[in-house]
């Protein structure tokens, strides 16, 4: 197997990987939880007094996911993952979240796309960081206000997705390295 096709296979890992981010994260914040009240989301703890919806484990790693498959598989395969996964977290959110769902998705990705684009050239890590970071910021904003009308879940919103992106800067890290050993970047 020649290096560009194990590149292009692991995009397509990461392509796969984003793809199963979006139903985990809709069955999460449905069924998963310490508290999961009949008229809200299951919420998870965390941070010390900080809750949020649990599906912010799985909409973190999204973000960072996307600008993986960009990097691997190039901008159209990422705006093709961001329009599949508007279309996909549509289809699996319940009714009353269909459309927050679906804007906060896109928007958020948009945004992240938009921020990660420019950024890659200047590094990876910096890339992945600062465009999640932009990207879960609107995510929560426009989750929270379309959802439930409230930014009541804010803080644990932003705290629960930056620390998903944070827990995968190692690896973010180790493939940058990896790149630059085989000649890749």
């Amino acid at each position: 197997m020649t290096l560009g096709s194990r590149l292009r296979a692991e995009g397509f890992l990461f392509l796969t990987g984003y793809i199963a981010c979006i139903p985990v994260a809709n069955w999460l914040i449905q069924h998963f939880g310490t508290a999961c009240p009949p008229d809200g989301p299951c919420l998870i703890p965390v941070a010390p007094g900080l809750m949020a919806p649990s599906g912010v484990l799985m909409a973190g790693l999204a973000l960072v996911l996307r600008d993986l498959v960009q990097r691997r598989l190039g901008v159209t395969y990422g705006l093709v993952a961001i329009g599949a996964g508007t279309l996909l977290s549509a289809a699996l959110a319940p009714a009353p979240l269909l459309i927050a769902s679906a804007v906060a998705f896109l928007l958020s990705e948009l945004a992240d796309f938009a921020v990660y684009t420019p950024l890659q050239k200047r590094g990876l890590v910096l890339a992945v960081a600062a465009s999640s970071l932009v990207g879960l910021i609107a995510d929560s904003l426009l989750f929270l206000w379309l959802a439930f009308g409230s930014l009541q879940f804010l803080a644990g919103q932003i705290v629960g997705k930056a620390i998903m992106v944070l827990l995968t800067l190692p690896a973010i890290r180790w493939l940058r390295n990896r790149e630059q050993r085989l000649g890749a970047a």
